[in-house]
């Protein structure tokens, strides 16, 4: 466990220290100590914003749709891979659906684009042979949303089913083969077996999925938007890439991060009261 335990240490627990410039009008010639205190003004400036709040909003809808329908795909994956008994054919689909995740944004991310590009992408390419025109997906504001969470399914989704897959792998054969006897069907084994098999881990990754409620990944987003979307893409890690990295105001960006930080760690404090209340299964 130690070199887990030290990385945590130097990179988690280590930069915990530069929360104080949320609270500090921060010169780099001065330092994170000797620039001066101002208070909750950056708080305070954040919340009169009203272009925060459409961000917030942004970020929320987001990862909320992206609760919805990309967190029971890896669970429906990996009982769907669990009934296969060809093993190569198995293999052959595991190894397909797990590959993208190797993938970087960038190159996932311009797959998506040539893929929905108007001129010669093969979405308007299909509705092209049904005399359809095509459809400008990546600068329409409807479209964009659905685009950033089907995405993240094809790319994640198949690395998602493992810890899926290995909770399936600690349910005792032995259950099966009862209900084989007993005339079960395949729906009932899997609505009565399989499903409570993994209730726990299902529990647990809901809790840790609740907390990043406020944290979309900057890379995809960063990616896939550009201005004509931003009504509707532009969410805090990017804001924070905007005004920290390129506009220099890092104390505001440590003020947004903050943020982020307190109202996820609430989420998961209160995910796991209704976790514990309702179930057997809590994080503590």
């Amino acid at each position: 466990m130690l070199p887990g335990l030290i990385w945590y240490f130097v990179f988690r627990y280590l930069p915990m220290y530069g929360i104080i410039i949320a609270f500090k009008n921060f010169n780099f010639s001065k330092g994170i100590w000797g620039s001066p205190w101002v208070g909750t003004k950056h708080f305070q400036m954040l919340f009169h914003n009203p272009d925060f709040y459409s961000i917030v909003r942004n970020t929320l809808l987001i990862n909320v749709y992206e609760l919805i329908f990309a967190f029971p795909i890896p669970i429906l994956l990996a009982i769907m891979l669990n009934e296969i008994r060809h093993t190569l054919f198995k293999r052959t689909i595991q190894t397909v659906v797990y590959f993208p995740h190797f993938l970087s944004w960038v190159v996932f991310g311009g797959i998506i684009i040539q893929l929905l590009s108007p001129n010669d992408g093969l979405v308007n390419y299909i509705r092209g042979l049904f005399g359809l025109k095509s459809i400008y997906f990546m600068s329409l504001s409807g479209y964009f949303r659905p685009i950033v969470v089907i995405s993240s399914i094809l790319k994640e989704a198949g690395w998602g089913a493992i810890i899926y897959l290995a909770a399936l792998s600690g349910i005792d054969p032995d259950q099966y083969e009862a209900a084989t006897i007993d005339g079960a069907t395949r729906w009932q084994k899997m609505l009565y077996i399989t499903l409570p098999g993994i209730r726990n881990t299902i529990v647990i990754m809901l809790i840790l999925k609740v907390g990043y409620l406020l944290d979309v990944g900057f890379e995809q987003i960063y990616i896939l938007y550009n201005p004509s979307v931003y009504d509707v893409g532009d969410v805090l890690s990017t804001y924070i890439y905007r005004i920290g990295l390129q506009g220099a105001q890092f104390s505001v960006t440590a003020a947004v991060g903050l943020f982020q930080s307190v109202i996820g760690f609430v989420l998961i404090l209160t995910t796991n009261w209704l976790a514990r209340k309702f179930s057997e299964v809590s994080l503590w």
